[in-house]
Formats: C-alpha cells, sequence, structure tokens
C-alpha cells in the first residue's frame, strides 16, 4: 500500500472538506445565523455565563453526573490543545496575520454555535442503563429531527466521531507529546507512550466523574501557567503590540505577499485556514462538546449551554489569541531555516516565538510543558466523546473494552510516525461538524423559542434550582425535559 498516496488522496480530500466552497461558508454561515437568531446571545450573556460557569460552578439539587464547572472544563481538556500550539502557528504560517482575524470571527460566531449543541445536549440527553448520562448529536439529531434523515444524520455523526477520536483525541496528541518531550528532555518516545498510556488508563477505567475530577484541576492550572508566559512576552514587547493589532486586521483583507518560504498570499487562504484552524482549536460546529454538556448537573438546558458556550471563549479569544500575539510580536512567523532559508515548520514556530520572548531556554520549555498538558488533557476529553458514541451504536457492553483500546492506542501514537493519521483526523473532523450543522439549523427554532422563554424569567442567571422549577412549572418543553420525553412532531 503505497502510503504516500494515501496522504495524497486524504490532502485532496481535506482541501475540498475544508475548502472555500463547502464547510468553511456552511460553519460561518451557521454561526451568523443562530448569532441573529438568538439576538446575540453570546455577547449579552458572555458576563453571566463567566460568573455562573466559573464562580457559582453547579446547580445544587439538579439532575447529572458532574457538576457544571467540571463538564466545561472537560470540554475545555478536549479543546485546548495542539490546535492553540500547533494550529495557531500553521493558520498564522501559511494565511499570514490576518488568518488570527478569521479565527477571532470563527469563535464569535462560533460561541452561538457552541452555545445551540450544548442546549441540545441538554435537552434531548437520556439516562444508560448504568444511571449516567447520554447526550451529544447522536441522540439529539434523532430525537429533535424525528424521522429516517434525523437517525441518519445521528449514526452518520456518532460512527465519524468514534473513528476521529482515535486520531484527533488521542494519536495525534501522544505523537505531539512524545515528540516534544524528545526533543527538550531527550525522553525517549516509548517511555512517554507508557506513561501515558497507564494515565489514560487510571482516568478512563473511572468513566466522566474520574475525568471530571482530573480536568478540573488540571485544566485551570495549565491554561493559566502558558498565558502567563504569553502575556509575560507580550509585556516586554508592548511597543510591538498596536502593529501587531494593524497587521492582523489589515492582512485578513488584503492577504499578504510572499516572503521567502511564506506560502499566503492572498485573503482567500487566510479565511481558509483561519477557519479550519479555529474549529481544530475551538470544535465549535463540530457538536463534540454537546457530549459533555450532556453530563452536567444542570437546572435548565439554557444554562449550561451558556456555560459551556464560554469555552470558546476562553479557547479562542484567549488562548489563541496569546500564541498568535507571541508569533507576530517575535516575528517568529517570519523566521527561516539558516540551512535551508525556507520558514521554520508550524510545529517550531511557536517554541520560537516563546525562546525569543522569554530568557534563557523558559520559551521553549512553556511551550513543551504547555503542549503536554493540552495534549495530555485533550486525551482524556476525546475519550468520553468516543465512548459515549461508541455506546450509542453498539450499548453500554462496548464501553469498557473501549476504554482499554483507547489507553492502548495512546502508546502507538507517541512511537510511530503519523503523516496520514494527521490528514485522516482533518478529514473525520469535518465529516463530524457536517451533520450536526445540518440538525443546528434544522432545531435553531426550537433552540430560539425556549432559549427566549427560560431568559425571559432569569436573565442574569441567578435562580435557584428551586426557583427554575417554579417559574418553568407548566411548560411542555420544560417537562418534556424533566421527564426525557420525545417532543412532538410538529410542536418542535
Amino acid at each position: 500500500m503505497d502510503v504516500k498516496a494515501i496522504e495524497g488522496f486524504l490532502g485532496w480530500l481535506s482541501g475540498i472538506i475544508w475548502g472555500p466552497w463547502f464547510l468553511i461558508p456552511l460553519l460561518l454561515g451557521t454561526g451568523l445565523y443562530l448569532t441573529i437568531r438568538l439576538g446575540g446571545l453570546q455577547f449579552l450573556k458572555l458576563g453571566a455565563a463567566l460568573r455562573l460557569g466559573l464562580f457559582t460552578r453547579r446547580d445544587p439539587g439538579s439532575d447529572g453526573d458532574i457538576s457544571q464547572f467540571q463538564a466545561l472544563t472537560t470540554a475545555l481538556a478536549a479543546t485546548v490543545g495542539t490546535g492553540n500550539i500547533v494550529g495557531v502557528a500553521t493558520a498564522i504560517g501559511i494565511g499570514g496575520p490576518g488568518a488570527l482575524f478569521w479565527m477571532w470571527v470563527t469563535g464569535l460566531l462560533g460561541m452561538a454555535s457552541k452555545y445551540s449543541e450544548a442546549f441540545l445536549g441538554v435537552r434531548f440527553r437520556t439516562t444508560d442503563s448504568a444511571g449516567e448520562k447520554n447526550g451529544g448529536p447522536q441522540y439529539y439529531l434523532e430525537r429533535g429531527i424525528p424521522n429516517r434523515f434525523g437517525k441518519f444524520l445521528a449514526i452518520f455523526f456518532a460512527i465519524a466521531a468514534v473513528i476521529a477520536c482515535f486520531g484527533i483525541g488521542n494519536m495525534t496528541q501522544g505523537n505531539s507529546i512524545s515528540a516534544n518531550l524528545e526533543s527538550s528532555f531527550n525522553v525517549p518516545t516509548w517511555v512517554t507512550g507508557i506513561v501515558l498510556t497507564v494515565f489514560a488508563l487510571l482516568v478512563l477505567v473511572g468513566g466522566i466523574k474520574s475525568i471530571g475530577r482530573v480536568t478540573a484541576g488540571l485544566v485551570p492550572v495549565m491554561i493559566i501557567f502558558y498565558v502567563l508566559g504569553a502575556i509575560y512576552i507580550l509585556i516586554a514587547n508592548i511597543g510591538g503590540v498596536p502593529a501587531a493589532f494593524a497587521e492582523i486586521f489589515t492582512d485578513a483583507f488584503t492577504g499578504t505577499s510572499a516572503v521567502g518560504g511564506f506560502a499566503g498570499s492572498a485573503i482567500i487562504i487566510a479565511v481558509q485556514y483561519g477557519v479550519a484552524r479555529g474549529i481544530f482549536s475551538n470544535e465549535s460546529g463540530m457538536g463534540s462538546a454537546a457530549i459533555a454538556a450532556a453530563a452536567a448537573k444542570t437546572s435548565h438546558p439554557v444554562r449550561q449551554g451558556l456555560v459551556s458556550m464560554t469555552q470558546t471563549f476562553i479557547d479562542t479569544i484567549i488562548v489563541v489569541t496569546c500564541t498568535g500575539l507571541v508569533i507576530i510580536t517575535t516575528g517568529a512567523w517570519k523566521m527561516t531555516d539558516p540551512e535551508t532559508g525556507e520558514q521554520i515548520s508550524a510545529a517550531l514556530m511557536t517554541g520560537e516565538a516563546f525562546s525569543h520572548g522569554l530568557p534563557g531556554e523558559w520559551g521553549h520549555y512553556i511551550v513543551t510543558i504547555g503542549l503536554v498538558l493540552f495534549a495530555g488533557s485533550t486525551i482524556l476529553g476525546w475519550s468520553y466523546y468516543g465512548e459515549r458514541s461508541i455506546e450509542r451504536l453498539i450499548g453500554r457492553r462496548a464501553v469498557m473494552p473501549f476504554r482499554i483500546l483507547f489507553s492502548l492506542v495512546v502508546f502507538v501514537g507517541c512511537t510511530v510516525q503519523l503523516g496520514v493519521v494527521w490528514a485522516f483526523s482533518d478529514v473525520m473532523n469535518g465529516l463530524m461538524a457536517l451533520p450536526n450543522l445540518i440538525g443546528l439549523l434544522v432545531l435553531s427554532g426550537l433552540v430560539a423559542r425556549e432559549t427566549k422563554k427560560y431568559l425571559d424569567n432569569d436573565p442574569k442567571l441567578t435562580a435557584t434550582t428551586d426557583e427554575v422549577n417554579a417559574f418553568m412549572a407548566g411548560d411542555k418543553a420544560f417537562e418534556d425535559w424533566k421527564t426525557q420525553a420525545i417532543p412532538v412532531v410538529g410542536k418542535r
């Protein structure tokens, strides 16, 4: 079998799926449509949502498996990964500084998509034979669109998610960890593989409650650690920050002329790579975060939807922005290899930016440690997405074998070359997003209607569970949710 030919075919297919005429306009269009239909919810309710998710953290007395905060950190664990380090560098390296602008646009519009899919994940969740909550596109596409088309979309998503979790959520993350530890600390890849496999197995066998506890402790620390390093560099280069923003906004609409090995020269490249890498980073529209949201203890789907929405804000507007500005202000995106004269690879770009911005070798160490933490947590988050999808396809009996297999595959990712897997991951990400985006458009009326009804009664998200039960009493949709009833066709 010709591996080069397969990789070339997957690259071609990925180019079509993530090209300017297919998934990119669908992603942006869906985000814009939902933003309008929800009345700019992501801008008007961001402060209240951040307070609820980061400070209140839970709805006492509500039904679910993990707290709202743990559901948020599990989703953040899955999204804050290599996309925030390597993905940003790829976008800027090929698309120029203007690509960062389109990553912002993707994130801001994607917040409406993330809210909607998380809302639906909770709204149509079920309880399995083990008493755990199940939800996500693999359920709400079928239950919210109760016909053969809805079932087809649900199964299509579940299959794509199971396959994708071994790529984007497993082998590529393990490979990034082992490669960086070998480069920075001379740790053999097989040693990293064994340690990561054992760590994953110990956490994953405990299910979502174990994952939630680990991510709740790990995710805030890793994000603060990485962001503080970036902020130090930006303060040290404060004079270049205004020029960086000017370059970002200018190049977003003009493109950048080719310099040295720089390949991006037109606005379409900036848009394409900005949106594609933005989605790879924050996963808005893919439907994956809805699976974690469905496990949350929440008194109403709107509340968890808003908490989950903040995930995209934290991932893209905070972490991605920090990485992008460091790369631009230090000039790392224009650095070339002294031997070949070509632009340095995206895998090295962020490390070079931090190395130039921080004294000594601290920069490389921060990027390496940050990537290890980011990618390691992504493995945990995506394992949950995969197991919920495999349960939808096969049943509860498949969950434990899946957890064991997923943990063992981590070792494979750490110890082999993954050119084909990276290309395959891009394809499967797109195939996950497609049925979910269709579902979001079809179910947008339900989302908008039930959101308005709730927020009319609790605009600041301060209501207790008892207060929510009181003012929503008698509401058909709310009672359907509380009893997990399937909505009547024509009344969605």
